[in-house]
């Protein structure tokens, strides 16, 4: 409103009163200019009245600079609290014709009140026009820039402000750290680091957390633990701070083992103390310290939060519980997003494809799915072989949620269709492309080439690999399988001279499983362990009992330019047999075997796994680098499609 046209206020009634707006949230949308009083005895002739109206001044100290300041303060500091822009604003144009509009006191409170409501422009103008001693002053607007950008202007002004002659406080690093981490700065964060040691706030927990999380953020994980190891006094968050930093950075054991500390130390748990080691115990599929976990959660009262009880679904479904995931899902009482993809993607990694889209379809009419609804939605397609469908929800995706396409969508598109054979559409999609490819939707190319034998285009792939990740000699071998499933040794051998003069040397498939709270890994053809004398008799007590029910070892898996008999002994010690066999004989009959694996699982290890589950009544759940396959009686989720 132009100045020119403020008019002088009339006596106002109760309702219109400060202390209605003070009280009243819902105030704010009937207020205008001129319902704002002034704190003048003017407004009301009536001493009682008055009295009544600001109950908490006293009359004759209305007039004076201080009370009228800490008036409208007060007024301000509503605004600050309900972020209202409009009465704000409103108030900031009576506060400048009382000409209060650069009373420090008052500015400091209305640039807080601009940075709070994200109004920085507003904020920045009116910082520039007041004296700049009020060290509060700074960290408002070093704070609005660091919460929503531009993050640079964040590092700019904590620079500004050091040249001013302030120091800075446990709240000016915090900030300026969390714009740090917004832009992954890691030479400005080591920079304030070391001048937060300098002026002695480095042990500060506020500061500590910021640290902590700035290096996390940068990948520092390190760095990070020399901070939070510093720090003798340490509260939730610290703790908090430190967990996510593992968890976050792939070293969800480590985050596992620190939560144990923090309950040793007596620190209480929080939400988000459960929600990180619950989401840690998912990534490494460690059932039986998310079980454990499940029941700490419970002991301290938060069996019916409904962020820790989908954290519970996502990693029952990752340890492929998923019926119990099923369960849990079922009694939140609040379906959030976030639980509709936790268990629709539990069910797609599982390759149960019907379940998945029966629960999306359940999803449309509660909730409105997300981007990663619809990543869960097409990998359940793409796990079951469903191509029509696949094709239905992405364009409906695009047409009725108006979601552009991911990389993460392109990736399950190209899978799908590699794997139903469509290999020139799935070539064509990744041309096609607004977004540029990544090593995902080239390696779900060269998987799909693999599976077909398709020469000509998982050369094309993996010379795009090669350029994403010169030194993953995963894809090199995929292509080295294809050259001599068509028995064209002479690309196998170009292959592997290339990777021996790049120095790329083949990753060595390894499976584990844990028993009675022991984790026990395994190589191919291992004879390392203990038992192993017990294992390999228990392979051999197996391997007949197979082949009198049918099964036939299959070479195919074994690309080696050697005699039949040698591949045979290959293929039946692979690192996954040999983890199921321990699990055999060191658990009770009718226990479920857990194995991980850090490879695909072969074709003749999984079509070995089904006779294996039949002969003797196991449930055996394999997690390999792409999915889950559940053997059960001598059938597997998959579908035998992977």
């Amino acid at each position: 409103m132009p100045f020119h046209s403020i008019t002088k206020l009339k006596r106002t009634s109760p309702s219109s009163s400060s202390l209605y707006y003070l009280l009243n949230p819902n105030a704010f949308t009937h207020l205008s200019y001129h319902s704002i009083p002034s704190p003048t005895p003017q407004q009301n002739t009536n001493p009682k009245s008055q009295q009544t109206l600001y109950p908490s001044y006293k009359l004759h100290a209305l007039p004076t600079h201080q009370s009228t300041s800490f008036y409208y303060g007060s007024l301000l500091q509503s605004c600050i609290a309900r972020k209202a822009i409009n009465p704000g604003k409103q108030l900031h144009a009576h506060l400048c014709h009382m000409g209060l509009g650069f009373d420090l006191f008052i500015a400091t409170k209305l640039v807080n009140f601009y940075s709070v409501c994200n109004a920085l422009r507003n904020a920045h103008l009116l910082f520039d026009r007041i004296p700049k001693s009020n060290l509060f002053l700074w960290n408002v607007l070093i704070r609005g820039y660091a919460w929503n950008g531009p993050y640079e202007a964040a590092i700019s002004l904590y620079h500004q402000m050091l040249e001013y002659g302030l120091a800075p406080d446990n709240f000016t690093y915090p900030f300026v750290l969390k714009a740090c981490s917004a832009l992954s700065a890691i030479e400005e964060g080591r920079n304030i680091h070391e001048h937060a040691i300098r002026t002695g706030w480095e042990t500060d927990v506020f500061v500590g957390a910021a640290l902590i999380d700035m290096y996390a953020k940068c990948g520092c994980v390190e760095s990070a633990r020399k901070v939070f190891d510093k720090i003798e006094v340490r509260d939730t968050v610290l703790w908090n701070s430190m967990l996510a930093a593992y968890s976050q950075n792939g070293h969800p054991d480590e985050s596992l083992t620190l939560c144990s500390e923090m309950a040793l130390a007596g620190m209480r748990p929080t939400e988000a103390t459960l929600v990180t080691v619950i989401s840690a115990s998912a990534d490494i599929a460690a059932l039986p310290q998310g079980i454990e976990l499940h029941g700490f959660s419970w002991r301290h009262g938060f069996d019916s939060n409904d962020k820790v009880k989908t954290a519970l679904v996502d990693m029952y479904a990752k340890c492929g519980s998923v019926k119990v995931a099923r369960n849990l899902f079922e009694r939140l009482k609040e379906k959030r997003v976030v639980s509709w993809n936790a268990i629709i993607t539990g069910y797609a990694m599982h390759g149960h494809a019907t379940e998945a889209l029966d629960l999306f379809e359940e999803m449309k009419e509660k909730s409105l799915p997300d981007h990663i609804t619809f990543v869960g939605v097409l990998a359940a397609c793409s796990h079951g072989g469903l191509l029509d469908e696949g094709w239905i929800f992405f364009e409906s995706m695009v047409r009725d949620y108006h979601i552009d396409p991911t990389i993460q969508h392109f990736t399950c598109m190209v899978d799908l269709l590699g794997h139903c054979g469509r290999l020139d559409e799935a070539y064509n999609i990744i041309m096609q492309m607004r977004v540029m490819p990544d090593s995902g939707v080239w390696g779900a190319l060269l998987n799909s080439c693999k599976i077909h034998g398709n020469i000509e285009l998982g050369e094309v792939a993996l010379e795009k690999l090669i350029e994403l990740e010169p030194d993953d000699s995963g894809n090199y071998v995929i292509l080295s399988n294809i050259y001599a499933q068509a028995g064209k040794w002479e690309g196998v051998a170009r292959l592997r001279k290339l990777m021996i003069d790049k120095g790329i040397k083949k990753s060595i498939a390894c499976s584990w499983i844990e028993v009675k709270n022991k984790v026990h890994a395994f190589l191919s053809g291992d004879i390392s362990h203990p038992n192993s004398d017990a294992i390999y008799a228990e392979l051999k007590r197996l391997e007949g009992r197979m082949k009198e029910a049918g099964y036939v070892p299959d070479t195919g898996s074994v690309f080696h330019d050697v005699e039949d008999d040698e591949k045979t002994n290959m293929v039946c010690s692979h690192s996954e047999r040999l983890a199921i066999a321990f699990g055999l004989i060191c658990t009770p009959l009718g226990t479920r075997l857990l194995i991980t694996k850090n490879l695909r699982v072969c074709e003749d290890c999984h079509v070995a796994i089904k006779f294996i589950s039949k002969i003797t009544e196991r449930e055996i759940t394999v997690r390999d680098v792409n999915r889950y396959h559940h053997f059960e009686d001598g059938l597997c989720s998959c579908g035998d499609y992977w």
